[in-house]
């Protein structure tokens, strides 16, 4: 039986490109909490893969990143024109 606790291939593909694009956009985790209306220690935990995410807040960060919902769980992220 796996550990609840360890993270997930999908949650470490979710937490990597939530990253590269907020990094990418020059959003700090703060900017980003607050356009989403989460929490920054909710956008941090996520972006540790520490996060089972709902589709609710996948939703809203993919908003505030200005992204599909696809785009943060796919496994090639296709060049940013920005």
């Amino acid at each position: 039986m796996r550990n609840p606790t360890q993270k997930c291939g999908a949650q470490q593909l979710f937490a990597t490109n939530m990253r590269r694009i907020r990094r990418g956009k020059q959003l700090t985790q703060e900017k980003l909490a607050e356009a989403a209306e989460l929490h920054p220690n909710y956008i941090s935990s996520v972006e540790r893969g520490e996060r089972n995410i709902s589709i609710c807040n996948i939703a809203r960060i993919a908003a505030a990143l200005g992204v599909d919902m696809e785009t943060l769980v796919a496994e090639t992220i296709p060049e940013e024109n920005s």
